[in-house]
C-alpha cells in the first residue's frame, strides 16, 4: 500500500516536455511509481482530474532566513506551491556572526521583528545557525547561500574600506566554513552596506573559495538602472576569473531612461555563455522592487553600520550632503529617489504605531501627510523615528522588459520575498505582492491569459531549472526516486490575489502541495504540516 496516490492528473514533469496523463504514487517521502493507472491501494487518494500535477516549485531567490526560526509555517510560501526556497541572497545571511557586530545586528533585527516575537542571535558559524534551524521542521525546504555582506561584517565590521590581507584571509576562512557546512554558494548585495564597499578583486577571492566546493555566485549587482551594463560586466568578470557559475538576481531594467535594454543584457548573457561563462538569471513578474528605505541614502552614509548611519542623519551638515547627492547623484551609485522620482517610492512597513498611517503612501504623499517642507525632510524624519527599519516598494520597470526576460530560456523564477501571513503577527504593513503571488501570477496571467509562456516551459523555469542551478538534483522533476515535492493546481483558476494596495491575500487555484511526501496544502488550505527540511549541499 502506498501512502498517497494522485490520480487522473495532467502530469507536467518539470523538464519542459508536453504534459501526459498519469497517476503518481508516493511512499516514505519519495515518488515511487508513475503510470497510466496505479493499481495498488493507498492510505490517501487525491483526485486530480482537471488539475495539473507538477514538481513543487523551487524559489530561486528568497529572504526568509531569519524568519525560519520564528515563523516555521511559511504559509505565504506553500500557498504559492513553493516546496523549496533558496535563501541568503543579496549578500545577507544570518551567519557568520562575530562578537564585535552581534549587538548591532541583534538590535537591528529586534526592531524588525513583530511585537512579541523574540530571537536571540546565539550562533557564530554557519553550521551553528543551520543546527538552530534544524531543531524543528519547516513548512518548506530551505537551501542556504552564505552572504558576502555577513562574511565581510564578521571579518572586518561595517567599515567603508578595503580589507587588510589578514582580514581577507579571515573572510576566506569564513567562506570555506560556510561551504563545508552545506551552503550552496556565495551571494553578494552590491548596493547594500557593507558589500557596496567591496572591490571586484575581493569578491573574486571569496568566489574562488566557493567555487572549490561546487557553489554558485549569486549577485544583486551594483546597479540595475543607468549602470546596468557595467554592473553585469562585473558579475560576469567575477564568474570568469573565479571559475564559478553566475546567477544574476532579480534581473531587471530599473530605469525609464534605459527601458528596452533587456535586448542587450540577454545578448550579453548569450555571448558570455558562448565563451564558457555559466550565467543564468532569476526574475519576479512585477515592475516594482522592494527593499529597505535606508537604501535611498548615499553609500558613505552607511559606513560603520545602522547606528552610525542614524547618527549622520541627526547631523544637519551631513544631512545636507545627503540631500544634495540624492538631487545631483554620485557616479556609479544607484540613486533610487533621484533617478526614479520620489513619487515612485512607497512606504511598505513601519514599526511605530504613530507612523502606520503612511504605509502604502509614496514619499510625495508622506511629505504632505507630515507637513514636511520636502520629500527628503520627510524621509530623514521617518528613518530616525523608525530607527532605520522602514521598508519600501519602488516602481521602476516596463512590461516589455519583464516579458522579454521572462521568455528567455536563461530565466528562472524567484520571489525575492520573506515570510508573512494574512493574519497574526506576521501580517505587517503593505509588503510587495510578490510575497504572496509570484508563481500564481505567472501561471494565471502570463501562461493562461496572455500566453507569454507555454505551461510546460513556465513549470520548467519554476522547478527543474532552479534545481539544476543550485544542485538540488533529487528535486524539481516528477520521477520515481525523487523526493515527493509536488504541487497540484487548477490551470483554469490559478491566479494571484495580492495587490500593492491589499497584499495580504493568498492566491487561488493551488489545490494541493506535498512537501517531502506530506500534504501541506489540502483543497487550498494549510494543514499545519512542518515537513520541510534544512538542505545542506553535499
Amino acid at each position: 500500500m502506498y501512502d498517497i496516490v494522485i490520480r487522473n492528473g495532467k502530469v507536467v514533469d518539470g523538464t519542459g516536455n508536453p504534459w501526459f496523463y498519469a497517476d503518481v504514487a508516493v511512499n516514505d517521502g519519495r515518488i515511487m511509481e508513475i503510470s497510466k493507472k496505479v493499481t495498488s491501494e493507498a492510505a490517501k487518494v487525491i483526485d486530480a482530474k482537471g488539475l495539473v500535477v507538477c514538481p513543487g516549485f523551487i524559489d530561486a531567490h528568497s529572504h526568509g532566513d531569519y524568519n525560519t526560526l520564528v515563523y516555521r509555517d511559511m504559509e505565504n510560501v506553500v500557498h504559492q506551491g513553493i516546496t523549496t526556497m533558496a535563501a541568503g541572497q543579496c549578500g545577507s545571511s544570518p551567519a557568520p556572526l562575530s562578537d564585535e557586530i552581534r549587538g548591532e545586528v541583534q538590535k537591528t533585527y529586534d526592531a524588525r521583528l513583530p511585537e512579541g516575537i523574540e530571537l536571540k542571535l546565539t550562533w557564530d558559524t554557519f553550521d551553528e545557525y543551520l543546527r538552530e534551524e534544524e531543531k524543528e521542521g519547516l513548512g518548506a525546504n530551505v537551501a542556504h547561500l552564505v552572504g558576502h555582506g555577513a562574511i565581510r561584517a564578521a571579518g572586518m565590521g561595517f567599515e567603508a574600506r578595503d580589507p587588510t590581507p589578514e582580514e581577507l584571509e579571515r573572510m576566506k576562512e569564513l567562506t570555506a566554513e560556510a561551504m563545508e557546512a552545506g551552503a550552496y554558494g556565495l551571494s553578494t548585495g552590491l548596493i547594500y552596506p557593507p558589500g557596496i564597499y567591496a572591490e571586484t578583486s575581493e569578491i573574486i577571492a571569496l568566489a574562488r573559495v566557493a567555487a572549490e566546493y561546487g557553489g554558485v555566485y549569486d549577485s544583486h549587482i551594483r546597479g540595475e538602472g543607468k549602470t546596468l551594463m557595467k554592473a553585469l560586466g562585473e558579475a560576469l568578470e567575477i564568474g570568469e576569473k573565479a571559475g564559478i557559475p553566475v546567477q544574476i538576481s532579480h534581473h531587471k531594467v530599473a530605469s525609464k531612461s534605459i527601458w528596452g535594454a533587456s535586448r542587450e543584457t540577454l545578448k550579453m548573457f548569450e555571448e558570455a555563455r558562448a565563451r564558457g561563462v555559466d550565467v543564468t538569471v532569476d526574475q519576479y513578474p512585477y515592475k516594482a522592487g522592494s527593499t529597505g528605505l535606508m537604501t535611498l541614502l548615499p553609500p558613505w552614509a552607511h559606513s560603520g553600520g545602522n547606528e552610525a548611519a542614524l547618527e549622520r542623519l541627526r547631523d544637519p551638515e551631513q544631512r545636507e550632503r545627503m540631500r544634495r547627492e540624492i538631487e545631483e547623484g554620485i557616479p556609479g551609485w544607484e540613486n533610487f529617489a533621484g533617478e526614479l522620482g520620489w513619487e515612485n517610492v512607497y512606504v511598505t512597513s513601519v514599526k511605530t504605531d504613530e507612523n502606520q498611517a503612511v504605509e502604502g503612501m509614496n514619499m510625495v504623499e508622506v511629505k504632505e501627510h507630515r507637513g514636511a517642507s520636502d520629500e527628503f525632510t520627510a524621509l530623514y524624519e521617518l528613518l530616525l523615528e523608525e530607527e532605520g527599519t522602514a521598508g519600501m516598494v519602488i516602481f521602476y520597470g516596463d512590461e516589455g522588459d519583464v516579458k522579454r526576460i521572462m521568455r528567455h530560456p536563461l530565466q528562472m523564477v524567484g520571489t525575492d520575498s520573506g515570510y508573512c501571513n494574512v493574519e497574526g503577527p506576521f501580517r505587517r504593513g503593505k509588503p510587495h505582492p510578490r510575497h504572496y503571488g509570484t508563481y500564481p501570477k505567472i501561471l494565471g496571467r502570463y501562461v493562461r491569459e496572455e500566453k507569454t509562456l507555454r505551461l510546460e516551459e513556465a513549470v520548467r523555469k519554476m522547478t527543474s531549472f532552479p534545481a539544476q542551478r543550485f544542485g538540488l538534483f533529487d528535486r524539481g522533476v516528477v520521477r520515481p526516486g525523487m523526493w515527493a515535492d509536488i504541487t497540484v493546481f487548477n490551470p483554469e483558476t490559478v491566479i494571484d490575489r495580492a495587490t500593492y494596495e491589499e497584499p495580504h491575500q493568498f492566491p487561488a487555484g493551488i489545490d494541493y502541495v506535498l512537501v517531502n511526501g506530506v500534504v501541506t496544502i489540502e483543497k487550498g488550505s494549510y494543514t499545519g504540516a512542518h515537513a520541510g527540511r534544512t538542505l545542506r549541499k553535499r
